[in-house]
């Protein structure tokens, strides 16, 4: 299939579902039209004007003061990509580097950045044929946009860097050579549209919140067998309840478990204990809390992924070409934070109810084996998950209230929110590890309630998860089966 790049407005689900079904993208008529107006423009603006254009006949950042003639401004954005491209760390995983592409054309698409067509063709080009610059993830700012992998990712398009194309990493040059394409000749301005922009932080803002939000989704099913198989109770979860205390998140969890155990024989039998521990008793308020944080932050991304955010914003029928801060991380870097406290979160109340489950408890045997002593089963999965949350919590601390100023204090405040972004997607990839082993844990707990059953809806995923990871009997080399947990979420 193939999605027509255009004005329209562009959702998270619709990126996951171009990138991950391998979609092609094309530019619409109306984007064609947009992006040569703001061009034309720009060149005429050029020819007449006396006065220097930040970025466009001037250098960058406190350089701005600096005339550049117009003979030179072909070369200065070459320059400007050639020295930006200072990223250290591991690789960006491909998949991001496709959503950076995708993000950049559409914001690149809206027609106030000055690109020429030719630019913004060979970004689609480069998507399509699945050619992925190769972009370290260390080095932003999230100030003046993703300065450093942004620039990484356009030197490919003038025959620099380096690119990954059939699972081989080759030159910028080769990439061209191979293609049978041209560099481009960047024209003014064109620098500082490809490196401006919050398109490394957002998309891995946009691949943390696709998975984010099917891990809340597990987190609900894999809690309620977890209290299932704990005997817990199902009152906490009434409605007249949460009606009292009505947080959206608060009452659509309570709502959830209700359905989730609806027909349990374990949670209809009577209970010997009076109440559960908070990490049963109060998932509607915290898991209910994250899925109130979910919606903030989409909220936020999805406004950022459909805006123009390189600098300076060229406005054709304003007749205006303003120097401004629309490339500032700040508005995504916060909620980016935000969202890695609630996932840490909810990885944090998984590992203490994984703790409840092989405490031996309720009759459930010691560390969920039948002859505990000879067997350890289940004792160190719950010490992974603790190192594991424990690590979250480190990651947790807000990268948005850090301040290194750069470039001879004229950017004097940056957002951090490329960092926010690196450990968002670490906070979420661990509690994805959590949540898996918290699986493993309720499934073996559930078969030791036999003969009785939970809800005809748990233990469908019960078999479903039978399929891949058996009972432990007795102590088998576990790591194997966590990661075939991990992969069934997935799933």
């Amino acid at each position: 299939m193939t999605h027509q790049i255009s004005a329209d407005h562009l959702t998270i689900e619709k990126i996951g579902e171009i990138i991950y079904n391998n979609h092609k993208i094309e530019l619409s008529d109306d984007v064609r039209k947009r992006i040569i107006k703001s061009r034309e423009y720009l060149d005429a603006r050029i020819a007449k004007e006396e006065n220097p254009i930040y970025g466009v006949t001037t250098g960058f950042g406190s350089l701005c003061n600096v005339s550049i003639s117009k003979d030179q401004l072909s070369q200065l954005q070459v320059n400007l990509i050639k020295s930006h491209a200072c990223g250290v760390g591991e690789r960006l995983p491909n998949d991001i580097i496709k959503m950076m592409l995708l993000l950049k054309v559409q914001s690149l698409s809206y027609g106030f950045s000055g690109c020429k067509l030719d630019t913004v063709e060979r970004l689609v080009d480069m998507f399509n044929n699945n050619i992925y610059p190769i972009i370290l993830e260390q080095g932003s700012l999230g100030a003046s946009g993703d300065l450093v992998p942004l620039a990484h990712m356009s030197l490919p398009l003038v025959g620099l860097g380096e690119v990954e194309m059939n699972g081989e990493v080759v030159s910028g040059e080769e990439m061209n050579r191979r293609m049978n394409w041209k560099p481009i000749e960047l024209a003014s301005k064109e620098g500082l549209a490809l490196l401006n922009g919050t398109q490394n932080m957002s998309a891995q803002a946009v691949w943390a919140l696709l998975n984010a939000q099917r891990l809340s989704e597990w987190a609900d099913v894999i809690a309620a067998m977890s209290l299932d198989a704990f005997d817990g109770r199902i009152e906490p979860f009434t409605h007249a309840v949460h009606a009292v205390r009505p947080h959206q998140g608060q009452i659509e969890t309570a709502a959830r478990f209700r359905q989730l155990l609806e027909g349990s024989q374990l949670i209809a039998r009577p209970k010997q204990h009076v109440q559960d521990p908070y990490s049963f008793r109060c998932v509607p308020q915290v898991h209910g809390t994250v899925k109130d944080t979910l919606r903030y932050v989409y909220s936020v991304i999805d406004t950022e992924i459909n805006s123009a955010t390189d600098n300076p914003t060229v406005c054709p029928d304003e007749d205006l070409i303003i120097s401004a801060g629309n490339f500032h991380g700040e508005p995504i870097a916060l909620p980016m934070d935000y969202l890695s406290i609630a996932m840490s979160e909810l990885a944090n109340i998984s590992e203490r109810r994984i703790y409840r489950l092989v405490s031996g408890l309720r009759d459930l045997p010691s560390f969920l084996v039948a002859k505990p002593g000879l067997s350890s089963g289940f004792m160190i999965a719950q010490y992974t998950a603790a190192s594991v949350v424990s690590l979250n919590k480190s990651y947790a601390v807000p990268s948005s209230i850090d301040n290194i100023p750069s470039c001879q204090d004229q950017e004097d405040l940056v957002s951090m929110g490329a960092n926010a972004a690196i450990k968002l997607r670490k906070v979420v990839a661990n509690t994805e590890r959590v949540l898996a082993i918290e699986l493993f844990n309720a499934a073996q707990a559930l078969d030791f309630r036999r003969p009785l059953v939970s809800s005809p809806e748990l233990m469908k995923v019960h078999e479903a998860y039978r399929k891949v990871v058996p009972f432990i009997d007795v102590d088998v080399v576990m790591y194997p089966h966590i990661e075939e947990s991990i992969q069934f979420l997935r799933k």
